[in-house]
C-alpha cells in the first residue's frame, strides 16, 4: 500500500496520540471527519495500523530496572530456535526478544523491579531456557531516549 502525506500525517498523530477522537484528529490533519476516518480505516485493514495499546508507566508499577540479556544457544538449528522462542516467549519479564546477527543469538529486554527481582527472572525462567550456552546481562543505568513512534 502506498503512502501519501495525508497517511503520513495522521499515522505521525496517532502513534503519539492513539485516543484522539476522529475529529480532532480530521482537524490536526486538515481532513474531513468522514473522510480521515476512511483513512483510518484503511490503514488498519492494510495491517499498517496493528493495534492501539495504553502504554504504562513502568516506574509507577514498580519495575524500574531494564536489563538486556545477551543469549548464545548450543546450536543455529531450526528446532533449536524453535524451541527457545516458544519458551521465551512464555516469560512474562521479557518485554523483546530479537533474533540477532553477530556474537549472541538473541537480544532480550527484561524489566524487573530490582536486581534481586531480576536475579528471581534468571534463576526462575532464563536459566530454564532451552538450548542456552551462554547468557551475558547488561543493566541499564538510566533510559535517555525512548519511543513507540516510528519515523515517516
Amino acid at each position: 500500500m502506498q503512502l501519501d502525506d495525508i497517511d503520513r500525517r495522521l499515522l505521525a498523530v496517532l502513534q503519539k496520540q492513539g485516543r484522539i477522537s476522529n475529529a480532532d484528529l480530521s482537524e490536526r490533519v486538515n481532513l474531513s471527519p468522514s473522510a480521515c476516518h476512511r483513512r483510518v480505516q484503511r490503514l488498519e485493514a492494510a495491517g499498517i495500523i496493528r493495534d492501539y495499546v495504553a502504554l504504562l508507566d513502568p516506574r509507577k508499577l514498580g519495575r524500574q530496572t531494564t536489563v538486556f540479556v545477551e543469549i548464545t544457544l548450543s546450536g543455529q538449528s531450526d528446532d533449536i530456535l524453535d524451541a527457545f522462542e516458544k519458551a521465551v516467549a512464555r516469560v512474562p519479564d521479557v518485554l523483546e526478544c530479537h533474533l540477532m546477527a553477530g556474537s549472541a543469538d538473541y537480544l532480550l529486554k527484561v524489566v524487573a523491579a530490582d536486581s534481586e527481582d531480576f536475579a528471581r527472572i534468571h534463576r526462575q525462567y532464563l536459566t530454564r531456557l532451552p538450548g542456552v550456552t551462554r547468557m551475558q546481562s547488561s543493566f541499564a543505568l538510566r533510559t535517555v531516549f525512548k519511543t513507540t513512534a516510528l519515523p515517516l
